[in-house]
């Protein structure tokens, strides 16, 4: 008959921990983390993924070839729209701005920045895995997108 109260109060005080605490702080524990270092397609350059204000935002922090062959000296953001932008070093350049979590499970929704042609699209971050994500970006509402996938780095 012990075991029986045990299990019983072990029971009520679960409940009583869960509605405490809430549904979503359970679901929250169960989903991925997207933050960490991710590897581009290609394994061109790696992009570190943080938490900034409730979103994922990410900067590159490492290429495969650092320095442009034509000159020697390091990458920049050349193709930037801003003109004061075009001579800062690829390195840190935030890529992955601001994205929000979409109400699906393991997918971030907002701006992707394409530094080889300069232009900012709308896209989503997906973990497809534990160490696999989607990085998707598009144009004209979502018409036309392209995706690419990345894996993380360990």
């Amino acid at each position: 008959m012990s075991k029986l109260r045990l299990t019983a109060v072990a029971l009520w005080l679960s409940t009583i921990g869960l509605s405490i605490v809430g549904p979503n702080a359970v679901v929250s524990a169960l989903a991925a983390s997207a933050t960490g270092t991710w590897y581009t397609a290609g394994n061109d350059s790696q992009v570190r993924i943080v938490n900034c204000g409730g979103a994922l935002c990410g900067s590159i922090v490492w290429l495969k070839v650092p320095n442009d062959p034509a000159t020697g000296r390091p990458k920049t953001d050349k193709n930037n729209p801003d003109p004061s932008k075009q001579n800062k070093p690829l390195l840190g350049v935030q890529i992955v701005l601001g994205m929000k979590p979409s109400g699906t499970p393991n997918q971030w929704n907002g701006d992707v920045y394409n530094s080889q042609d300069g232009k900012t699209y709308s896209g989503s971050f997906t973990l497809v895995g534990a160490n696999t994500a989607e990085l998707k970006g598009c144009v004209l509402g979502g018409l036309f997108c392209k995706s690419q996938t990345w894996t993380r780095a360990k």
